[in-house]
């Protein structure tokens, strides 16, 4: 940027009180750190984040919305309309219009691996990372139906470089030249006076921005309009942690476009009724997500005359867009959500401080909150043993164990 466009960042600065950033740049030497500090400076929007620490400070406004169940489709009792929409899905898989996209921007941290998640080891006997067993997936299914489903992966700034590099050196699991590679936004992070921090490597502390990122990520980077280019039409997005995801489903795609909806999800039946997951509902008359925060116990043990739990149907991150509405949602940004986290930073005199205590917020956008941008959308029921099996936790629920007994149960059954 030239000096005067750098003024005008610097005026910014000044009007939204976070000089101090500009006495940490003044004292940076000559040279890369301070090139990429300078760019950071650029592209931050000190409005919004100014907006969003004033947020922190306002007490919590209940929602008064009008939150109702939502009708689904149990996959298991489709009866003769299986094949029927099997077909439909089939034909448009087989025409080329179909793209998967892996959101995989998170580190192995808690499961105490150094490195990618998408590179993380289960241990199967096979020890294929997380990324690989997706990859087989994507390569079974374009062999069933004589197509290759173009991969598309959002990675984030931390973790961008080690998983190229992973694919590079596994060459690309043999899919070389249908993947594609976009990196998430990021947000800086801000401490309770509402201050922009510098992280420990010098430069401003940002994080990732949320899964609800992936829109706006899709659409900036480009690849939208590379999808576009190659024909597809319709674009699964899922998470790398769930080793049993299914990306490739004519019976989900099917529904979708019989129904003449813009978005489909997957979802599972809560394990008990005060199970910690989102449910799929309407909110206002429009599909959404209630989170387990959110729900009455009322609610949550609510049930119809079939026995059945009104808010059962967990979101489990297995949801099919038409490109259409990718487009639109990519083109305003969500709301933010704010966590309160603990996060190392450097002090104003250089000193590097690492709390023990929560001290900072980040931000983050939720992939659901833009259903309510939709006027209806299909939920498809699935068996959580044939089709959810993340590796969130080191130990116990949702781990690398749960995950592998999951995984070798179903292919067992499946040879």
């Amino acid at each position: 940027m030239n000096n005067e466009g750098f003024e005008e960042v610097k005026r910014k600065i000044k009007r939204y009180g976070q000089e101090h950033l500009l006495d940490y740049y003044d004292r940076l030497p000559d040279g890369e750190k301070k090139e990429k500090f300078e760019k950071q400076l650029e592209n931050i929007d000190f409005e919004m984040i100014d907006s969003l620490y004033k947020k922190t400070t306002l007490e919590p406004k209940n929602e008064n919305a009008n939150v109702e169940p939502i009708e689904y489709w149990d996959k298991e009792r489709l009866g003769g309309k299986y094949d029927f929409y099997e077909e439909i899905g089939i034909d448009a898989i087989k025409d080329g219009k179909l793209a998967a996209v892996t959101m995989a921007g998170g580190q192995g941290t808690r499961l105490g691996h150094n490195g990618p998640k998408g590179t993380f080891d289960i241990g199967l006997d096979s020890h294929k990372s997380l990324f690989e067993l997706l990859c087989d997936s994507l390569k079974e299914a374009g062999k069933k139906y004589g197509v290759t489903i173009p991969w598309f992966i959002m990675t984030s700034e931390e973790n961008n470089e080690d998983t190229v590099e992973f694919f590079k050196k596994n060459k690309y699991f043999g899919y070389e030249k249908n993947v594609y590679f976009f990196k998430q936004g990021q947000l800086p992070m801000i401490d309770t006076e509402g201050k922009i921090l510098i992280g420990e490597n010098g430069l401003i502390k940002e994080a990732a921005d949320g899964h609800g990122g992936v829109y706006e990520s899709l659409v900036k980077s480009g690849m939208v309009d590379k999808m576009k280019n190659l024909g597809v039409e319709w674009v699964f997005i899922g998470g790398v942690d769930n080793c049993l995801v299914r990306m490739v489903d004519p019976v989900l795609m099917g529904l979708a476009i019989y129904k003449g909806v813009l978005e489909a999800g997957k979802s599972v039946v809560k394990a008990y009724p005060h199970e910690k997951v989102g449910a799929f509902c309407k909110k206002n008359g429009k599909p959404n997500v209630i989170e387990y925060s959110e729900i009455t116990p009322e609610m949550a043990e609510a049930r119809d005359e079939a026995g059945e739990l009104l808010y059962g149907e967990s979101h489990i991150l297995c949801n099919l867009f038409n490109i259409s509405a990718i487009e639109r949602m990519g083109s305003t940004p969500l709301p933010y959500h704010c966590a309160f986290k603990k996060a190392t930073y450097i002090d104003k005199d250089g000193n590097k401080i690492v709390p023990d205590s929560p001290n900072a917020y980040k931000f983050e956008a939720f992939l659901f909150d833009a259903f309510g941008d939709l006027d209806d959308m299909v939920i498809l029921r699935v068996k959580r043993e044939e089709e959810f099996a993340p590796v969130k936790n080191a130990t116990g629920v949702d781990s690398p164990e749960t995950a592998r007994n999951l995984y070798n149960n179903l292919h067992k059954q499946n040879k």
